[in-house]
This record gives C-alpha cells, structure tokens and sequence, in this order.
C-alpha cells in the first residue's frame, strides 16, 4: 500500500513538471495568433517571428461582376470557337544524299466549318503546293483534309474532311454589303500555332484593295484593327452577332507581326466563290472568249484600253464579230480591236475588264465599246462560262 501512495506521488509531480514546460509553447502559439491582423489590403501580417507560411496568405477580395460587353464577348466566343479549325501543312522532300523522300512541316494556318458536309474554308496561301493537308477541329481531333478547289485570284480554297457530322458546327454567315466603319469585330484564328485565340477590334475602312498572289486585285477588302498575325490567315472575321462577315487573309506590316492593319475578304464575296469551288471546283467566271494582249506591250503602243490578242473559235467575241492581232497580206502587224468600255462603265486596263466581267454570270447580255483603227463601235453579246475555253 505504501508503494502505490509513492508511485502516485511520483506521477503527480511529473505530470506538474510537465505541464510547467508546455504552458509556456502554448502561450506562446496563442499570442501568435492574437497578435495577427490583417489591413484593409487583405494581405495578412504577424507581430510575432514565428515564420509560420499560412500567415503570408492573402484574402480573396469582393466579387467584381463581368460587364454586359464582357458577357457578350465571352458567349460569342464559346458558340464561335467550335466553327473554327486549325491548319497544317507538309511537303514532301527528297533527302540529297539517300533519296529518301521525307515529310516536312510546311506552314499552319487557320480555317472555318462551312456546311454538314465537310467543307472547311481557308485562303489558298495557306495550302499552296502541299503535299499534306490535316485539320485540327476544337475538339482536338485530327483529320486528313483533301482539296475541293481553289482559286489563287482570290485567295480562297475549299478542304474536305471526312468527320462525322456531330463534329461539325458550320458557321453562321452574314453579310458585309451592309458593313459600317467603326463597328466591333472578332477574329479566331491560330497566330503563331497558338490555337483557338480571339482578338477584337473594330472595321478601320471599307473598300481597300489588295494584290493576290497571281498579282490580280481583290477589291472592297475589309480593314480592321484587330490582330491578326501569321497563323490567322483564313480564319473567320466575325460581327458583334458571330456571324462571318470576312476571311482574315494578310497583314500589312514592316515586322511581319500585327501592326493594327489587317484585311479580310468580304463574305459577300466568300459566298459565291466557295458556291462554285464546291460545286465544281474551280470559278465558274463570265467569259467573252478572248485572249488580252500583256499591258507592258500594250503600253508600248500606247493602247488606252485593253487589246484583244486573240479570239477563240465559236465564242461569244467570235459570233460578236470582235477581231485580234492580225498580219496583213505584206506580213504587218495590225492592231486587235480595243476595248474601251462595257455597258457604259470605261475599261482602262486589265483589271478593270476582269472586275466589270465578275459582276455578271453566263448568260448575260452585255454592251461592248471597242475601237478598231480610228473608229468607235459597239457589239452586244452574251457571255459564256469559263469551263467552256479551256
């Protein structure tokens, strides 16, 4: 009995021995705490040197509600995203030394769902002389793209894929006759190979001009400040409703980056080129049958208009009685007839008589001014497609 009144003892005093030595860590981690405040910041602070890391944390400030704009950019860009695609391109090379042919990475670019069916729509620049064509949809999935057509006079090209429907979100398309300056747009493209980026701006200027790269002019081209850098080439330019009132197709810029001026082909224009590359894939234009003579010699004759060169058998110039670049009988060169006007719009060169001939389909009737020698006349005759002179 007198053992266990001793061991009792012996506990009491260790168990006040400890408590004596624990109080004071535990003083000391309540004063920490008591001495933390926070400032009206929200960045938490200590009195103390504990060094303790949960201190240095901030406070989550007050909810900032998104603007009306900000939730309008925001929904046109999630409905918008899935219509948009990314591009490669490859070409096959032949190593110098085995002969083995190798795939090389070409180039990226961006493109658009047009239809259910597949179509993918892009600039022409974009899959120029290659050899392989994929297309990265926004679900990431990679497929094979073939060419339906193109037509390198307007930068266009139309792809194929084979993808399941359910994959293809086309996209809504607008209108850009009605298009004003100053109004907002968005781009979607891939810059860089960086996929899926929206960037605003608004519509600079309407009506601009551009060269394409056979050195033809694509007119009444959409300016706009909205970046559009390498990458962005045939992706969509879209209006505040996500409707596709362009294709970004080319930057002006000393760098090669955005410098604030970018152009789009109006879709005023997509729509009836992409009709035709679908349907038969090539442009079908309005032709009158004949050969021009090159401006630089027509110049050098001091030609005001355009020289016909030369008159394809059974044509609408033809039957029209229009005449080319002859020999007389003592083996002289005689001018062809000069076209100077259609339909009481003046022709002054090249571009102007392919320009005029666009804003008509096969079928129609035209008025043709002409001179031949000193003498003006006019020929009406009905122009034809242009798959029938090839």
């Amino acid at each position: 009995m007198r053992g266990l009144k001793i061991i009792g003892l012996l506990f009491l005093i260790g168990g006040g021995f400890y408590l004596g030595n624990k109080f004071p860590l535990l003083q000391k981690f309540t004063n920490s705490e008591e001495t933390t405040n926070e400032d009206e910041t929200g960045i938490s602070g200590t009195g103390s040197t504990s060094g303790d890391s949960l201190s240095h944390r901030r406070t989550i400030a007050p909810v900032t509600y998104l603007t009306n704009s900000e939730e309008a950019t925001i929904q046109l860009f999630e409905s918008s995203a899935p219509t948009v695609c990314f591009i490669t391109t490859s070409t096959l090379r032949e190593d110098f030394w085995n002969r083995n042919v190798m795939e090389i990475p070409s180039g990226t670019g961006s493109g658009f769902i047009w239809d259910k069916e597949g179509h993918i729509i892009t600039n022409f620049h974009v899959i120029q002389n290659a050899s392989k064509i994929q297309v990265t949809l926004s679900d990431r999935s990679v497929w094979d793209a073939e060419v339906v057509g193109h037509e390198a006079n307007k930068d266009l090209a139309v792809l194929r894929i084979k993808a399941d429907q359910n994959k293809l979100k086309p996209i809504p398309v607008g209108q850009s006759s009605n298009l004003k300056v100053g109004q907002s747009v968005y781009a979607i493209g891939n810059p860089f190979g960086l996929d899926q980026t929206l960037t605003t701006g608004v519509i600079s200027a309407l009506g601009r001009e551009i060269t394409s790269l056979t050195g033809r002019p694509i007119r009444d081209v959409i300016q706009t400040d909205a970046a559009i850098n390498p990458g962005n080439s045939g992706g969509p330019l879209l209006d505040s409703s996500g409707r596709l009132i362009g294709v970004n197709t080319m930057i002006y810029s000393p760098s090669g980056a955005s410098a604030g001026i970018g152009f789009s082909i109006p879709v005023d224009e997509v729509n009836w080129v992409v009709s035709d590359l679908i349907k038969y894939g090539e442009l079908k234009r309005p032709v009158m049958g004949i050969q021009l003579l090159p401006e630089q010699y027509a110049s050098n004759w001091g030609v005001e208009g355009v020289m016909v060169y030369g008159v394809e058998p059974n044509s609408p110039a033809s039957k029209a009685g229009l005449t080319g670049v002859t020999r007389n009988r003592f083996g002289e060169i005689e001018a062809g007839d000069i076209i100077t006007g259609i339909n009481k719009k003046e022709i002054k060169n090249t571009n102007d008589l392919f320009l005029t001939l666009e804003k008509y389909k096969s079928g129609d009737k035209i008025e043709v001014e002409f001179k031949r020698g000193d003498k003006k006349q006019k020929v009406f005759l009905v122009l034809e497609s242009s798959t029938k002179f090839k």
